[in-house]
């Protein structure tokens, strides 16, 4: 047996040689993209490298080596790829020209639409963001918020998109990908749920408890540890203690904001009820301008991918190979395509950016349907 430092120097020779071919490799991909650029052809050719990663595959009939190999050529074509995306960016489009840059927003007599009615958190993050001072009137859905903004009835929307505890709101990235609707901003609020019920009610009173299913959610453990409370889901946790007084009955209370307490006249039977102390929810602003400032941080995307092996894995490369730090991914199932999904990618980055740009273009190009949703 030899010794393993004798190896390591066989080992580092054959790099070497590695190195030099690979270099060559990668020189032909100018070659390509020349050709390519005279011809108007694009870039990734699936038939031909589906028709090459067989032929090498073959080669072998030990299948550590037919796997070894076939990954191993996936990735010097996805980066010959790569290259040639760079080498191309003078003559390729991508989405982001459809965007404007600003160097500030104008919220000057804004018309801001939220989900649910006076004292939601919706509303207060409407707020916090805009301004106490600029109108924000409610609607009763989500999607009526998307009607709005379509309509030209509001100029920006106000939508929670995820919780810390509860996770994320689903709906909204549905709706996003179904509305020609853009995120512009968010707004990141603490959540402090208290229990709510009628001036006379004592909590030993109370049987039925009403809240936004989210908001149940994040009360989750403290409705365990009373047996005797059953939840009923609302459309909206302001909605739910306005519903508590209508029906002036003392077995019944509401999960929502303190502040509801002042708005409709309840009484507070129990403060900061929320499992995780420091809950807080996440709420994106939304308009129907292709928008975003110059200084933003944040780009999400939306697409959809063919259903085979490695398609998620080659796509993210875009955003890792252009040194992107991609900061959440969520997936919905597509409506009518049976276990396909569309994917939801947040990744720090500017749309003025070469390195954006860079991955927007390789993801045009290796995905279905790709969508800018903002740059905030």
């Amino acid at each position: 047996m030899r010794d393993l430092s004798e190896i390591r120097v066989d080992i580092d020779a054959v790099d070497k040689e590695l190195l030099s071919l690979f270099e060559r490799r990668i020189a032909l991909s100018d070659e390509v993209a020349e050709y390519k650029r005279a011809n108007h052809k694009p870039i990734l050719d699936a038939q031909r490298e589906k028709a090459k990663l067989a032929d090498i595959m073959s080669l072998y009939d030990d299948p550590f080596m037919r796997q070894a190999s076939e990954e191993l050529f996936v990735q010097l074509m996805s980066l010959s790829r790569k290259k040639q995306y760079r080498d191309m960016q003078d003559v390729m489009q991508t989405k982001t020209s459809q965007f404007v840059g600003v160097e500030a927003f104008d919220f000057t007599n804004a018309q801001v639409v939220y989900q649910g009615v006076e004292g939601a958190y919706s509303e207060s993050a409407a707020h916090s963001f805009f301004g106490s001072k600029t109108a924000a009137f409610p609607v009763a859905t989500w999607r009526d918020a998307f009607e709005a903004i379509r309509g030209q009835e509001a100029d920006f929307a106000v939508l929670p998109i995820e919780n810390s505890t509860a996770g994320t709101v689903t709906e909204n990235y549905d709706l996003l990908s179904e509305y020609d609707c853009f995120i512009i901003g968010e707004q990141i609020i603490s959540i402090d749920h208290a229990l709510l019920g009628l001036p006379e009610a004592e909590l030993s009173d109370i049987r039925t408890v009403y809240s936004h299913p989210q908001a149940l959610l994040q009360c989750d453990g403290y409705l365990r540890n009373h047996p005797q409370f059953s939840a009923v889901a609302m459309e909206n946790t302001a909605l739910s203690a306005k519903k508590v007084k209508s029906d002036n009955d003392k077995t019944k209370a509401a999960i929502a904001g303190e502040i509801n307490g002042e708005l409709y006249g309840l009484k507070i039977l129990d403060r900061k009820i929320c499992d995780e102390k420091g809950n807080r929810t996440r709420f994106i602003i939304v308009s129907g301008k292709r928008e975003y400032r110059k200084d933003a941080a944040t780009v999400s995307i939306c697409f959809e991918l063919a259903h085979e092996k490695g398609s998620l894995y080659r796509a993210l490369s875009h955003i890792i190979f252009n040194g992107l730090n991609m900061t959440r991914i969520e997936s919905r199932p597509i409506r009518g395509k049976q276990w396909e999904y569309r994917f939801f990618i947040d990744f720090e980055g500017n749309l003025l950016s070469d390195a954006t740009k860079n991955a927007l273009r390789g993801l045009l190009e290796e995905t279905n349907h790709l969508r800018i949703l903002g740059n905030y």
